[in-house]
């Protein structure tokens, strides 16, 4: 029997998005917001990478890939295409982690002395709420990594797509899928989400989520800041 949403002997009439979060990095690991800053990934981060491009070198074969420019990212994304054997990475600033203005470079106990301001904003339930320095709203985040996503599943109907960006673009697309504002727990370094995006875009569903089962032996530490609302 066909799948659901899918016509026997045709292409399913979805997009489906394999989206990896990066590595981890001493960022990570020193538990200091990055946002923009331009970090790349600790000797943990690169066996991360390479224990999940393993892992989806072993799957159905995916189209391409898509990263977030920034290099944590995009280091894990070559790392994915050299194993699964997928020509190029197509680098999109659309995929970056939301920018955190003044806080960038800080760690939360430091944002909350120096710049008080901003972390209250940073902390804040409001989604149109700027973090000083040139820093974006949830909103601004929400609308950027959305609006790609919907643009690739009208380009990629009926393939998987792999996409390695970070925690809070994760935590943004989680909640354009998912009825639920936002998902519960961290989303962990390297950690595995799918996502079906229908032909005409209108609907999301989650199917798999936070998935980490390849990291048993290079670990997925669960103290590793990031991937959740305070942080970035």
């Amino acid at each position: 029997m066909a799948a659901a949403g899918e016509c026997k002997g045709s292409a399913p009439a979805f997009a489906e998005f394999v989206i990896v979060r990066h590595g981890e990095t001493s960022y990570n690991a020193f538990r200091i917001l990055q946002g923009h800053i331009d970090s790349e990934l600790n000797n943990i981060g690169r066996q991360q990478a390479v224990a999940v491009a393993s892992r989806l070198s072993k799957e159905t074969k995916c189209a391409c890939i898509y990263s977030s420019d920034l290099q944590r990212a995009a280091e894990t994304a070559h790392i994915i295409a050299s194993s699964c054997k997928i020509t190029g990475v197509v680098l999109d600033p659309s995929l970056r982690e939301r920018h955190l203005g003044d806080l960038q470079g800080l760690t939360l106990r430091d944002a909350q002395k120096q710049k008080p301001k901003a972390y209250k904003l940073f902390l804040s339930s409001r989604r149109d709420q700027e973090i000083p320095g040139g820093g974006e709203s949830l909103n601004q985040l929400h609308g950027r990594c959305t609006s790609l996503l919907e643009e690739l599943a009208g380009k990629h109907q009926g393939e998987r797509v792999i996409i390695v960006t970070h925690g809070g673009v994760l935590r943004e697309l989680y909640r354009r899928a998912s009825s639920m504002a936002s998902p519960e727990g961290k989303i962990k370094n390297a950690s595995v989400n799918i996502i079906h995006i229908s032909e005409n875009c209108r609907n999301w569903s989650i199917h798999k989520w936070g998935d980490v089962s390849h990291l048993e032996e290079t670990g997925a530490n669960e103290d590793a800041f990031g991937g959740d609302n305070a942080s970035g």
